[in-house]
């Protein structure tokens, strides 16, 4: 990401994580609706979305996998242990795919804070004086398969699937 600001709106930006991913199974922790959600909705009603206040997630919830994870408007109303703490459940047990839309100011949090996590900052808004932050974490784009990992690259390249030990 680049400290250039993004041309599209927050909602744009979630609107088009939306449609890309285009989940089945939705988790939206934080704000109860937004624009991009209800349109979304709207397109495919099929999907199944789960809400969830700000917060420890319910025996319920925590539970489940979902294809996508959001999180508007939560952060800047958890202290940070208990918002890395979310954030990591959801992360490691919940969702393959995280988008986090935080305002940095009020929240408290800096760009290390969600690198520590293995979100990558995406997109930077601006509309007066507020700066929001998109960070995004898919566990299938998270780190490459290095070019070494292969059986060229084997002490004995020949026995390559040739003997099981």
């Amino acid at each position: 990401m680049t400290d250039a600001f993004s041309s599209r709106t927050p909602q744009q930006a979630l609107a088009a994580l939306l449609e890309r991913y285009a989940p089945q199974r939705l988790l939206l922790i934080g704000a109860s609706e937004f624009p991009a959600l209800e349109a979304f909705q709207v397109a495919h009603p099929e999907t199944v979305v789960a809400l969830a206040a700000p917060g420890p997630l319910s025996a319920d919830l925590a539970s489940q996998r979902f294809d996508l994870a959001l999180v508007v408007d939560c952060l800047e109303h958890l202290n940070k242990p208990d918002g890395l703490r979310l954030l990591g459940g959801i992360r490691n047990l919940n969702a393959s795919r995280i988008a986090v839309l935080t305002d940095p100011a009020a929240s408290g949090w800096s760009d290390t804070d969600f690198y520590s996590l293995a979100l990558q900052a995406s997109e930077r808004f601006k509309r007066d004086e507020q700066v929001l932050k998109l960070y995004t974490y898919d566990l299938r784009e998270y780190k490459q398969v290095p070019d070494w990992l292969n059986a060229k690259f084997w002490a004995n390249p020949e026995n390559f699937g040739k003997y099981w030990w």
